[in-house]
């Protein structure tokens, strides 16, 4: 595999959906990838092909998001010169080209109910007719299909064909969100880590100082193993020294006291639901030690400031309102050291 595409994890989750596609693999049937955006559907569908016997063959990729609905049929099933206006000349599908091999639809959930039409047929016969020609094709190709969405209740609701789910639905692989796998956080982490350390030619690799791990591990991820590799090359190409462990690590890189004011929202607008936190602090009510609770939030502020600004005390100090004395006085209440 290429040196993007690999497989990092641990977790009996993860390491399941990997088992999953490999036994999948050698079948020549249709399967659909499901997965929240980061997870690595495109991944799978890429070892689902390199471990069939069309590993030889093309592996073509189609974004059914990216392509309007008046192109998408002609990009799938080609077309006629003359067919429509711009068509000067006759062009072959994405199903031709990836005749004998895979076609992996990335954001199936988008296409027209006229390509799930269309696609059902190519699905069932092994047909494909270009638009604008009378004469169908003949193609050998195996369907990968991913989406974000759930196709069963879209299929109850009458907005995806139940018929075409079915055909499409041999195999089922559900990729499970980076914060259900347990103890693949940190892996991934010094992973991208040492990754983008080697890239920026470090003499070695410092690791991450202990409040980084945890503020980490504590993240609810929402975009997965893709918002993580962001998120942990930016900490260390802004970190830039690798002689000491990356002490400060920014989630949102929109995050500014100059970002423009977001516009109000409708009155009759839903809120935005929020996002669980993995490992947040407890909520009041569940606070059965008070002093313990208090202490555990100063060192988390304490430690997240001192990283912010590369221990730099005074002015870490200068941030939190503290004086010098109180800083250092809370340092070494907490036990903390540079070394993380």
């Amino acid at each position: 595999m290429q040196r993007e595409a690999q497989f990092i994890g641990q977790s009996s989750a993860f390491l399941d959906a990997v088992e999953r596609t490999s036994r999948a693999a050698p079948m020549h049937r249709p399967v659909l990838v499901i997965g929240e955006r980061g997870t690595g559907k495109e991944l799978i569908a890429e070892r689902l092909h390199r471990l069939s016997t069309r590993w030889g063959e093309p592996l073509v990729t189609v974004n059914c998001a990216a392509l309007p609905e008046a192109l998408i049929e002609a990009e799938l099933f080609g077309h006629e010169a003359g067919a429509f206006t711009g068509a000067v000349k006759a062009r072959a599908g994405r199903f031709e080209e990836a005749d004998k091999g895979t076609l992996f639809l990335d954001e199936l959930g988008t296409l027209s109910m006229g390509a799930q039409e269309r696609l059902l047929r190519a699905v069932e016969y092994g047909e494909v007719t270009r638009i604008g020609s009378s004469r169908p094709l003949r193609v050998d190709v195996r369907i990968v299909g991913a989406t974000n969405e759930d196709l069963p209740a879209r299929a109850e609701r009458g907005t995806f064909r139940a018929d075409l789910l079915d055909r499409l639905s041999f195999e089922v692989i559900t990729l499970p969100p980076l914060r259900a796998r347990e103890g693949d956080v940190l892996v991934l982490a010094e992973h991208f880590g040492r990754r983008m350390a080697a890239e920026l030619r470090w003499e070695a690799w410092p690791g991450f100082a202990a409040h980084v791990r945890r503020e980490l591990e504590a993240h609810a991820w929402p975009g997965n193993v893709r918002e993580l590799r962001n998120v942990v090359e930016r900490a260390v190409y802004r970190w830039g020294d690798w002689a000491r462990p990356i002490g400060h690590v920014q989630f949102d890189p929109f995050a500014s006291p100059w970002k423009p004011a977001a516009p109000p929202c409708d009155k009759g607008a839903d809120p935005a639901p929020a996002v669980p936190q993995a490992n947040a602090r407890p909520t009041p009510q569940a606070v059965q030690d008070l002093r313990a609770a208090v202490d555990a939030f100063e060192r988390e502020i304490v430690a997240h400031h001192l990283g912010a600004n590369r221990w730099n005390q005074r002015q870490t100090a200068k941030a939190l309102g503290l004086t010098y004395d109180q800083l250092r006085h809370c340092i070494r209440k907490h036990g903390l050291v540079e070394s993380g």
